[in-house]
């Protein structure tokens, strides 16, 4: 590991930062703080469409929170997050994600669609209609209507790197991703073919963001699957 990357690990894991102590009030200058998490993310958390590192910039704060928690506790597989993560607090975790919802940046416009006019067709067939022959929701169903995301658990699905999607798909089909029991994007994930995958990635990357990209308000109805989107309660704790 160079240098450079342990002294940014160093600075996001300073003494206060262990999970034995929660900080009273943010901690100053926490952009600089969080230069660990820009190395890989992009500047401001606001990675490009091309690659395979997500944008975290103005997503759900306890969508961001909640994924912390599952690097951290082993959940979501990446011993590099995994690593960076280990020692911080559930506390500190959340005001890192706090800071990254708050940053209300542009998007980078998409790159052109990869793939042919039928498998892009069969990609949006998918998002906004689902197939309910094989017991799959459309994503708009949990994800928005704009896809952009419902506060404050469900992450957007537009602004994404293709790669990336395939990826997070193709973890939770091998079991490489969990989620907070029930996890339902395992049952998606599961009923979808190789050809799925590579279709609704390749739709979700071309499409460029709405006027509004931020995510909706809470939604009144129920989901079409029961999602663990928050941490279990644990009986008797306080």
């Amino acid at each position: 590991m160079s240098l450079r990357i342990l002294l940014l690990v160093a600075a996001l894991c300073l003494p206060w930062a262990v999970r034995a102590q929660a900080p009273a009030a943010p901690p100053p200058h926490m952009d600089q703080r969080v230069q660990a998490c820009t190395l890989c993310h992009g500047k401001e958390g606001r990675a490009t469409p091309g690659g395979f590192f997500p944008r975290i910039a103005g997503k759900p704060a306890d969508y961001l929170y909640h994924q912390l928690l599952n690097f951290r506790d082993g959940r979501r597989n990446n011993d590099g997050m995994r690593y960076l993560l280990d020692h911080l607090s559930d506390d500190y975790l959340r005001l890192i994600a706090q800071h990254f919802a708050a940053l209300d940046l542009p998007y980078p416009p998409p790159l052109p669609p990869q793939g042919d006019a039928a498998m892009l067709a069969r990609g949006e067939a998918l998002v906004r209609r689902g197939d309910p022959a094989r017991d799959l929701p459309a994503c708009t169903a949990c994800h928005g209507a704009a896809m952009t995301g419902v506060r404050p658990a469900v992450p957007g699905l537009l602004g994404l790197p293709r790669d990336y999607l395939i990826g997070q798909l193709g973890a939770w089909q091998t079991g490489l991703r969990k989620a907070f029991a029930p996890d339902c994007m395992a049952h998606v994930a599961q009923r979808l073919s190789p050809t799925d995958v590579a279709a609704v990635a390749s739709w979700l990357a071309a499409q460029p963001l709405p006027a509004d990209p931020h995510p909706a308000a809470p939604g009144t109805g129920p989901l079409p699957l029961r999602c663990g989107l928050t941490p279990p309660v644990v009986e008797g704790a306080k």
